[in-house]
This record gives C-alpha cells, sequence and structure tokens, in this order.
C-alpha cells in the first residue's frame, strides 16, 4: 500500500516531487476542509482520500454529484501523466485496483434504495427541506410532540399529513398544553408536503429505514467499505440534497458511542458542495451544525467539507476543521482577491513561499497543505502534487453500478418497501370510529325522544341526560387505539440535537 509509511497517509509530495506530505490518521477526526475552483483536482483529491482510508480499515462516505466518483470500484489504467507522476514522486510498489465500493440511490434507481422515517427525521430537518418560516416551523414542532406523546408512529407522508390535519382540527383542544396551532401555518405545511411529495421526495421517507451501522463494513481483505450515494439527480434539488445528508451526520452522532481519540477514525464523511449546507440556514440550525461537528469526533467520525472557496464556510465551524488542503484558486473580481487573502491568512505561514501568492498559481493537481502534528497542532504549509490516485479516473458503467448493487446482501434488506401500521391507519380508524360514534348517538337520542313522546310522563320521570366525558377530544379518541399503536412503540420518543428521533 504506497499510500502508507509508518503509520502515516502519503498525500502529496512537494519539492520536485522528492519530499512526501503525510496525513496523520490520529488526527484526521479533527475534520478538515479541501477546497479549490472548479477544475483544479478537488475530485483526485478525495479519491486519494477515500483510498487511503479504505486501505488502513475505515468506513467512508461520498456523496457523488457528478458521477465521477463511482469509477473508484475499478482499476485505473496506464496514461502517460499518470506515469510520470508516479516516476517523478518515486512510487515504487504503485499498482492499479478497484476498492470495495457499494452503490446508494434516495431514487432507488442507481443503487440501494435509501430511505428514513418521518419521525427519524424530526422536525428541525424536515422544517428546513420544507421551506417553513419560524412560526410554521414552532407549529410543525408541535404536531410532532403530539405525536409523540401519544405513540403516533410517523413513518411516511401519508402520516405526516394525516397528524397534520388531525391536529389542525383539534387546534383548540391542544392549545392549553401544547400551544397555538393556527390554521395558516397548518395550511402552509401541507402545501409545502405537496410541493414535496409532487418532486418525488416523498419516496424518501418509509420503511424499511436505512441502518447506519451497515456503512461500517469491511471486506474480506480487512479494507473499509466506501459508500457512494448516487447524488446527481438528487442534487437538483440543493436544499433536499443538503439537509439529507445532514441527517445521516446527526444519525451517525446519535448512534455511534462515545470512544475518545482512536489510532484511526472508525467512519470519515465527505460533504460535497458543503456551502449549501450553510446556505440561508437559520441561526438555530447552524448553532446546531457546529454543535455536532464540534463534538462528533469523539464518536471517531470525521468530517471534510469540499467547496470551492473557503469563505463558503462559516467562521466558527471552519476553526474546527484542522486538515485543509487548499487547490488553486482565480483572481477574477475583488471578491475574489478579498477571499484568497482570507484562505492564505488562515495557513501557518512558510517562509519558502508567499501563500497569497502561490493560491493562484498552483498547477492542476497541486495544492497547499496544511496538516495537524502529533500533538495536534497546524504544521507549517507546505506546497505539493497530490500523489495519482490507483481506482479509475472515468465513471463506472451502469451495468457495473446495477451488478454490483444487486449482488449486495444489503439490496435484499432495503430494496422492497413495506407499510406498517402507524399514525395513518390509526387516525383512520379513529374517524371511522367517531363517525360510527356519532351516528349510534344520533340513534339513541331519536330513541330517547320516541320513548318521550310515547310515555308522556311527568318531568320528573324523565331520563336523566346522558353523561358526557370530560376528556379532551384527543383523549378520547385515542383510547381504544393506543393499545394498538403501543405495539409498535415501546419506549418514549427521545429526540436528538436535531430534533431528530434516538433509536
Amino acid at each position: 500500500m504506497y499510500l502508507r509509511d509508518e503509520d502515516k497517509i502519503w498525500i502529496a509530495s512537494g519539492k520536485g516531487g522528492t519530499e512526501p506530505i503525510y496525513l496523520l490518521p490520529r488526527m484526521l477526526t479533527r475534520h478538515g476542509l479541501i477546497t479549490g475552483a472548479t477544475g483544479t483536482g478537488k475530485t483526485t483529491t478525495i479519491k486519494v482520500m477515500a483510498e487511503a482510508f479504505s486501505e488502513m480499515g475505515t468506513s467512508v462516505f461520498m456523496a457523488d454529484i457528478k458521477g465521477d466518483v463511482s469509477g473508484m470500484c475499478k482499476p485505473g489504467e496506464p496514461s502517460a501523466t499518470i506515469d510520470e507522476r508516479v516516476r517523478s514522486m518515486g512510487i515504487s510498489n504503485f499498482s492499479f485496483t478497484g476498492y470495495p465500493v457499494r452503490f446508494f440511490d434516495l431514487y432507488g434507481t442507481k443503487g440501494i434504495p435509501v430511505r428514513t422515517t418521518v419521525s427519524s427525521m424530526g422536525p428541525i430537518l424536515l422544517s428546513r427541506i420544507l421551506e417553513l418560516n419560524e412560526t410554521q416551523s414552532g407549529v410543525l414542532q408541535i404536531i410532532f410532540k403530539v405525536a409523540d406523546d401519544n405513540g403516533m408512529l410517523l413513518l411516511d407522508f401519508k402520516d405526516l399529513r394525516a397528524m397534520v390535519q388531525f391536529a389542525g382540527e383539534n387546534a383548540k383542544a391542544f392549545a392549553t398544553q401544547y400551544g397555538n396551532i393556527s390554521t395558516a401555518s397548518v395550511g402552509a405545511i401541507q402545501r409545502s408536503l405537496l410541493t414535496l411529495e409532487q418532486a418525488g421526495a416523498d419516496s424518501f421517507f418509509g420503511e424499511p429505514e436505512l441502518d447506519l451501522n451497515d456503512w461500517l463494513a469491511l471486506d474480506n481483505e480487512g479494507r473499509g467499505v466506501i459508500n457512494i450515494l448516487d447524488c446527481v439527480t438528487l442534487f437538483h434539488n440543493p436544499l433536499l440534497y443538503s439537509t439529507f445528508l445532514l441527517w445521516m451526520l446527526s444519525a451517525l452522532y446519535e448512534m455511534m458511542p462515545e470512544v475518545g481519540d482512536l489510532p484511526k477514525p472508525k467512519m470519515v464523511f465527505f460533504f460535497d458542495e458543503a456551502h449549501l449546507l450553510f446556505n440561508n440556514a437559520p441561526k438555530v440550525l447552524l448553532q446546531k451544525i457546529e454543535q455536532i461537528i464540534r463534538l462528533i469526533r469523539s464518536k471517531g467520525i470525521g468530517i471534510y467539507f469540499i467547496t470551492q472557496n473557503p469563505a463558503d464556510i462559516p467562521g466558527t465551524v471552519l476553526s474546527q476543521l484542522g486538515n485543509k488542503i487548499q487547490h488553486a484558486l482565480r483572481s477574477y473580481t475583488p471578491n475574489d482577491q478579498k477571499a484568497i487573502k482570507a484562505a492564505a491568512a488562515s495557513f501557518r505561514p512558510n517562509p519558502e513561499f508567499d501563500s497569497e501568492t502561490a493560491i493562484t498559481d498552483l498547477a492542476t493537481g497541486e495544492a497547499l497543505i496544511s496538516a495537524l502534528d502529533e500533538k495536534g497542532a497546524p504544521e507549517m504549509i507546505q506546497r505539493g502534487f497530490i500523489v495519482p490516485p490507483r481506482c479509475n479516473f472515468g465513471l463506472a458503467e451502469p451495468e457495473l453500478i446495477d451488478q454490483i448493487t444487486r449482488s449486495s446482501p444489503l439490496y435484499t434488506k432495503y430494496y422492497q418497501s413495506f407499510d406498517r401500521y402507524s399514525a395513518y391507519e390509526a387516525l383512520d380508524e379513529l374517524s371511522q370510529r367517531t363517525a360510527l360514534q356519532q351516528e349510534q348517538e344520533a340513534l339513541e337520542a331519536q330513541h330517547q325522544k320516541e320513548l318521550q313522546q310515547k310515555e308522556k310522563t311527568t318531568a320528573a320521570a324523565k331520563p336523566k341526560p346522558r353523561s358526557r366525558s370530560s376528556s379532551s377530544p384527543l383523549e378520547k379518541a385515542l383510547t381504544s387505539s393506543m393499545s394498538q399503536i403501543g405495539r409498535s412503540v415501546s419506549r418514549e420518543v427521545v429526540r436528538g440535537i436535531f430534533g431528530n428521533m434516538r433509536k
């Protein structure tokens, strides 16, 4: 494995290709940043890092936006450029190889289907997908709370629509305990759900739900599995793309135990087009993103953001990214020049060159690299060419992706969706029982009226009025449903940092 030397990852070579530049595995949970303009070599860097993680037995997640990382399942092919790079770097044991890859797809057409439930996504992230304002988001959180308190499973969109409608119809009954549920907010939520459903996003919600433990896997050679999520279609909805990846991060955080500092990461998560995560995000969401990035490293998870410019990342997040690989930036406008100056200022200076000038002079495949040393302090910035990947530069053929997908045991586990008893069925039963009860009460009232007319007795002899329950509409409505739902929900619902349901 040419990428490793004495428990170090050989990521690049500087000074004419003679001096290796390393990353330390035990420092790779301190997160990182890979930046640069389009076409400067970011994808190659991502592949080289993913190869190294796989070889050291670390599982990897990658979002494939352009389809250009799918070729990691195939060995690379010789070329004059690679041959020259290998020779100049003095790599003696270079060989092409493919890596253990599994393909996933939220739409289920280019990989193993990926689903989560509405309850697991939670109200905070779902509000972002639905583009709700602060008031509407508050109402959605109330609706989730009502569902959680009463064991109502929200698995798919029809469950959520039914629950939103039920809460709106019984808003007065919930006002004292939960807060106001306005008709306008209920209508806005329903309209947003319809829009998202028409875009095909409803297929993401349901069961069987993805178990992220399945991503923590090794192949027969002890290499970490590289899990590639096809995002070519998903990326047409950037908000949905970024929020779904954020759900994956939060689910990983809630799932993984505390492990402290490890010799190497348990899993590494590459977040491409990372600026989408922060665009127009409300302050409360940004605070939670910052919190999870700060805390998730104690779970053995490393996060690597990929974007064009470091300025795309908020300063509070940028300060937590210890390993930085900066490819070339272009200086066309005053804003570009300002961004280059800020990027250069974020590195520990190297007296051998000017970082600001170097950023605009970097060739394709060349980068400025700032890694953490053994004590966790930033090393002096170094300039070097990224080592060549051993996997294929191109795309995997659709037939090969389909073959790999269908041969995976996870395909059998996830390909067929199912719909179990949940909020929609419970509320539908409730509606039928309510209608039957009202019909019976009407018949009883008519019967009592007929008896009164026949008996023609005195007022004292009249039947006593039918006693009425003091229970709330929800309590009366759900009494007979709870035993059924209780078999599906055996414990109290607990929600994590993003409001997503803890397993």
